[in-house]
């Protein structure tokens, strides 16, 4: 398994260095900011087909530890749950902006 969550400090801190860099130039940080989302995602996707790998290979009988399959499941639920969270927490800022009045 490759990979693993991203800690928060170092997505912050690219974004810092981003803004520094372009002088607060919104385009460029936007793209960044695609980025470590796409990034993500693929990361969910890539802990999704590891775990539906690890599980069609135990239901064929292969030869595969038990516990690491349950493990591979586990790690993608949580990177789903956080991944879910996420987004509910984008969609809750991105509400509460649209009911700011100008």
């Amino acid at each position: 398994m490759s990979g693993g969550i991203t800690p928060i400090t170092q997505i912050t801190s690219v974004t810092r260095s981003q803004a520094g860099k372009t002088g607060g130039n919104v385009g460029s940080i936007t793209k960044d900011f695609g980025k470590v989302l796409g990034s993500a995602i693929d990361n969910l996707a890539e802990k999704e087909n590891t775990a539906n790998n690890a599980i069609a290979k135990l239901a064929a009988g292969e030869d595969v530890d038990l516990h690491q399959v349950m493990l591979s499941m586990q790690e993608a639920d949580i990177a789903f749950q956080i991944a879910l969270q996420t987004r509910n927490k984008l969609v809750d800022a991105y509400q509460e902006i649209m009911r700011m009045q100008v």
